[in-house]
């Protein structure tokens, strides 16, 4: 018969789970606690040791913080100068992207030479020496295989040479020597180690003797800014008062104090540099153009001189009998034709710049339009090309320049420096039309003022030549003098209000870790217990299992668990008639009354589902105490599969049931006595072939009907049920059929036999015996009360000392 199936594994889990919540069983919950104090003990023990370990051997990690407000003050507002950068942007959010960026945090590699970290080596976790370190190395890296690699310094005795030992992956070393003081050159990298200058040279040849493995690290510069950047935390603090919190952990204290404040100080010069950075190009390209002109400048004026002196001629401004209005409209013409050349030259330099030029100035660009007549026709189109530099400058800060998103502003950008070309060769050509309109008219006016000078013509074109390159040079130093002035006044107005003076200790936290490992040892203390008590599928109490069976148990009594392990089922009733165990027996004898209480001899036939539930211990004591009551009591032996009860009297088992059966002998032959006068046994005798057809024969029960008319009780010692079928007439025909089962050994599922026995057999008398329960769960709660029969009850009070979990 098989006994525990997959499915029925699961719908039992399955019910205990559901039920979980509404069917709490304390005492059940309270045992199993009390049997895993080892494992609680095992969880803090282990929790305890990892915290220390932890505390020991951890990174100490600190924080250091500053404070910067962010203010917004140019000299330029003053001047009515709105450069393209502080229109509609947050400067708080601005700043904070700066910080983070990495152009700015090379900067601050760069600044504290954080490219070379240095170490003291220990036995599990090195330390960062920083300043501290007793020598500084500079370092030209020549591969690029050197970087995050050890490099060991070693020292002679005399402290003014060594050798450096570069540790690769592959675990070879490479070995260069070096001196004090002194490049080093080599294939791999040129280096210089010096001492530290700030350290007495008693001190770091202590310190160098102490540590013999010291050792530095050389990082690139974008691992470094990377590295940054994970540990910089920069947040706004106050939107209103418009301040930022930088923060920096680390393992070194005073390298978390330099790294917050150099960045702190940087930003102010950061900002003094971008916010100067168009006008410092505007003035460059002022500068070029200025020393061009006046040469131009200089040539004009000197010919116009020469010029002058050679013809002997006086302009036309001393001709008193110039007809005046002739020579005003000449002036006029003159005017508007030094004008658009002015315009045309200012176009070329601005079509030049454009088209010889990657990415628009628009700052060279807004300057050189400022004040012309097509500044209004340009307007537009700048201002839609600087709110797009705007956007992708701002934009650059969270993305990658090769990122979809500046991609389409690029698209966008060089869209609209199309549309600019475009409209400025149309200004040209506008321009070239009215030139050559005026100069027509200049030609009529001229020929009316000066009919006959060819001197005059010639004097006029200088004149011209030298008006266009003297309005040219003035306009160029209006503009110097502009942006020299808007230069000079981005000084960074925002202000530190925070420096960072000492490092604050933030990890590992003692109380915190000491806090994690307790309730850590807890939650698996507890997730244990849950998961014994969820997964927990052995009977443990009667109640379990009248809430199991779907039939009306008859509950027969209890055993408890003897104080000893026994190695094979014994008698122990005769030991200490006051015994718990003792009492519990004479509590079946009574209970039996119930169950037939006819006159007349008794079979009593006992059977559990599988081996080592206690059917043989229960057989054996059960007959003992009935011998006590004066009865004439034998045991009979049917488990000759595996037979006990001569083990458990120490008889012979070479003759008995199946020899008996099968008619070798009589039943006085097999009869041997036991240690009590009114206890006889017959044992199971030799494995047979063929057993269960042996005990199902018809000899069987002749054999029970002739054994009646000498004993009063005869008790029957049947194979598990759950293994084979042999016990089952055996107990239809028993008057007292009893199932044993074992507290905390026989499983759930194992009542489902008792209900198939009971309902499906009809073997309507089958009582119950929870043999080996502990009697200290008596005092767990309501589940842990026995009681006996049909509503009889007995309760055991203290524990016998013969009686132990």
């Amino acid at each position: 018969m098989i006994i525990a199936n997959a499915d029925n594994e699961y719908q039992s889990y399955k019910q205990r789970l559901e039920s979980f919540s509404n069917n709490l069983d304390i005492g059940l919950l309270i045992d199993i606690i009390i049997k895993c104090r080892w494992w609680y003990i095992l969880f803090f023990g282990i929790a305890g040791i990892s915290v220390f370990l932890y505390l020991r051997y951890s990174e100490r990690i600190y924080q250091s913080q500053s404070v910067i407000q962010i203010v917004n003050s140019e000299a330029n507002q003053i001047l009515q100068i709105n450069p393209v950068n502080s229109e509609g942007s947050n400067k708080v959010s601005e700043a904070i992207e700066q910080i983070r960026s990495k152009t700015f945090l090379e900067r601050i590699v760069d600044i504290l030479n954080l490219q070379i970290t240095y170490y003291n080596e220990g036995t599990f976790k090195n330390h960062e020496l920083y300043k501290n370190s007793p020598y500084f190395v500079d370092v030209n890296i020549k591969q690029d295989n050197i970087y995050e690699k050890k490099i060991y310094v070693k020292f002679n005795d005399d402290f003014k040479s060594g050798y450096i030992l570069i540790e690769f992956a592959e675990g070879s070393l490479e070995k260069i020597p070096f001196t004090i003081n002194n490049w080093m050159k080599h294939s791999l990298l040129d280096f210089i180690i010096r001492f530290n200058e700030k350290r007495d040279f008693k001190s770091i040849q202590q310190d160098l003797e102490k540590n013999l493995n010291t050792f530095f690290v050389v990082h690139s510069k974008d691992a470094m800014a990377t590295y940054l950047q994970k540990k910089l935390e920069v947040k706004p603090l106050n939107d209103l008062a418009q301040t930022i919190s930088i923060a920096i952990k680390d393992v070194n204290p005073q390298k978390t104090t330099d790294i917050v404040n150099t960045i702190a100080e940087e930003y102010l010069n950061y900002d003094v540099e971008r916010k100067s950075e168009s006008s410092k190009n505007i003035l460059n390209f002022i500068n070029s153009q200025l020393s061009i002109v006046y040469e131009e400048l200089k040539n004009s004026e000197t010919k116009l001189n020469e010029f002058k002196k050679q013809k002997n001629i006086i302009t036309p401004s001393e001709h008193s009998a110039l007809n005046t209005s002739q020579s005003q409209i000449y002036s006029s013409v003159q005017e508007q034709l030094l004008q658009i050349e002015l315009n045309e030259r200012l176009l070329d330099e601005i079509l030049n710049n454009i088209q010889n030029q990657k990415n628009i100035d628009l700052y060279q660009l807004i300057s050189l339009a400022n004040g012309t007549s097509y500044e209004e026709s340009i307007r537009n189109i700048t201002n839609n090309i600087q709110k797009l530099l705007l956007e992708k400058e701002n934009l650059l800060y969270q993305v990658t320049p090769n990122s979809e998103q500046i991609k389409i502003l690029n698209y966008q950008i060089e869209n609209q420096k199309k549309i600019l070309i475009e409209t400025l060769y149309a200004l040209k050509q506008k321009y070239r039309t009215q030139y050559r309109n005026l100069l027509e008219r200049k030609n009529e006016v001229k020929t009316e003022v000066y009919p006959n000078s060819e001197n005059e013509i010639e004097l006029t074109r200088l004149t011209r030549i030298y008006s266009i390159n003297e309005k040219y040079y003035t306009l160029l130093l209006e503009k110097k003098t502009e942006y020299s002035i808007s230069k000079a006044g981005f000084v960074s107005q925002n202000i530190i209000l925070e420096k960072a003076y000492s490092a604050q200790f933030v990890s590992p936290s003692k109380k915190s870790s000491i806090t994690l490992g307790a309730l850590s040892a807890f939650l698996l203390s507890f997730l244990l217990v849950f998961f014994k008590y969820v997964t927990n599928d052995v009977i443990y109490s009667l109640s379990n299992i009248t809430k199991a069976t779907n039939a009306n148990v008859s509950i027969l009594g209890i055993i408890p668990m003897h104080k000893k392990k026994l190695d094979v089922s014994q008698l122990v009733v005769d030991k200490n008639s006051k015994s718990i165990i003792a009492e519990a027996f004479r509590s079946l004898r009574s209970n039996m009354q119930f169950i037939d209480n006819s006159p007349g001899p008794k079979i009593v036939a006992l059977t559990s589902t599988i081996s080592g539930e206690g059917k043989t211990f229960v057989a054996v004591n059960l007959a003992g105490i009935l011998e006590f009551a004066g009865k004439k009591v034998i045991i009979l032996d049917l488990d000759m599969r595996k037979p006990k009860v001569d083990k458990a009297f120490g008889l012979s088992n070479e003759k008995g049931m199946s020899t008996l059966l099968s008619g070798i002998h009589s039943i006085d032959e097999c009869i041997q006595q036991g240690p009590l006068p009114n206890l006889k046994i017959i044992t199971a005798g030799p494995l047979p072939p063929n057993p269960s057809e042996l005990v199902l024969s018809e000899r069987t029960f002749s054999i029970l009907e002739e054994l009646k008319k000498k004993y009063d009780y005869i008790i029957l010692d049947n194979p598990p049920i759950g293994l084979v079928s042999d016990a089952t007439p055996i107990l239809q025909k028993a008057d007292i059929p009893i199932y044993v089962f074992r507290a905390n050994y026989s499983k759930m599922n194992f009542v489902q036999i008792y209900d198939r026995l009971k309902n499906e057999n009809k073997i309507t008398k089958l009582s119950v015996v929870l043999n080996s329960v502990e009697i200290k769960k008596n005092t767990y709660g309501y589940n842990y009360g026995y009681g006996y029969g049909y509503g009889y009850g007995y309760m055991y009070g203290k524990q016998s000392n013969y009686y132990v979990d």
